[in-house]
């Protein structure tokens, strides 16, 4: 395990708003030496800090814009019976299993707040889901950025 230091953590997030900045960009931003920012992207990700780079496509943010999270608890063992339904559902674009309260996180997009309901009612029904809370998502605070 490595550990970051305060220009590790600026640069990353430099990163994180803009995934395609040049080196030169990132030095200019950071106010190091080009050869300082390629030396330390090559440690980040050869350490596993930085597992990959990705694209984000105007698809991705326009052809469902109805997104929300939604928090189910299973009773008794149907974790894996409901995981394969959800994983069926167009609108489904994620299930993470996770501990506490809450057995499963599933990430919804839609393109209408009313597909969004229409899906819940579903899965709401699936037996062995005994409680759901759902939130949308007002904002995301992933910059895009356009060239």
């Amino acid at each position: 395990m490595s550990v970051l230091d305060d220009l590790d953590l600026k640069l990353i997030s430099a990163l994180r708003r803009d995934g395609r900045a040049s080196i030169s960009e990132l030095a200019g931003r950071l106010k190091v030496a080009r050869a300082t920012v390629r030396s330390r992207i090559e440690r980040l990700i050869a350490s596993g800090e930085i597992a990959g780079f990705t694209v984000l496509t105007k698809a991705d943010v326009t052809a469902a814009p109805v997104r929300a999270l939604t928090l189910i608890c299973i009773e008794g063992r149907g974790t894996e019976r409901i995981v394969a339904h959800l994983q069926g559902m167009p609108a489904v674009q994620a299930v993470h299993s996770t501990n506490g309260r809450w057995d499963l996180i599933i990430e919804l997009a839609t393109e209408t707040l009313q597909e969004l309901d229409d899906v819940l009612v579903r899965i709401r029904r699936f037996e062995g889901i005994t409680s759901s809370e759902t939130n949308l998502y007002l904002s995301s605070r992933r910059p895009v950025t356009s060239r």
